[in-house]
């Protein structure tokens, strides 16, 4: 098999393909045991293309492998008070089983590093379960390491209370 073509785009959420494209990746995602082992409800499918547009400190990116959506990074725009800039925290990672092992969430942080440094940003944050032991360790290739202020407390925890 040849070289791949693989370009990383910053979805344009007007776009209607970008916008199918990305349904398509977080739907996978959220299909797979990692992101709940559930397919999105037809509301998110429906309105998060929509909703995303609305915000102005979220972006997404797409990897591109020969032209098919293989790849996703949604992330937002956050605020360190200890730093007084901006942050970035990732929300999603979606990598579509055929093209892993392309390097393509790599790719991903990468160019969202590029655009955080150009934003000022103090840093990237990201959660990624203990289970998840592939994904840590493309993190790990990209410089992410575990939270702590004090090797003593430990690192941080990352908890939620649901809403809905």
């Amino acid at each position: 098999m040849g070289q791949r073509q693989i370009n990383i785009v910053r979805v344009d959420y007007g776009n209607p393909q970008h916008g199918s494209d990305l349904v398509l990746l977080l739907d996978s995602y959220a299909r797979d045991p990692m992101g709940g082992g559930e397919p999105l409800s037809q509301f998110v499918k429906d309105n998060l293309v929509a909703e995303l547009s609305k915000r102005d400190f979220g972006l997404s990116l797409i990897a591109y492998v020969d032209n098919q959506p293989a790849g996703l990074l949604n992330a937002f725009e956050g605020f360190s008070t200890f730093a007084c800039k901006p942050l970035f925290n990732v929300h999603d990672i979606v990598v579509l089983e055929t093209f892993r092992g392309l390097q393509l969430s790599q790719l991903l942080l990468q160019e969202l590093e590029k655009i955080a440094r150009d934003k000022g940003c103090c840093k990237i944050t990201l959660e990624v379960l203990e289970g998840n032991v592939i994904a840590q360790q493309a993190y790990q290739k990209s410089g992410f390491a575990g939270y702590e202020l004090d090797p003593q407390m430990g690192k941080a925890m990352f908890w939620q209370k649901k809403l809905l």
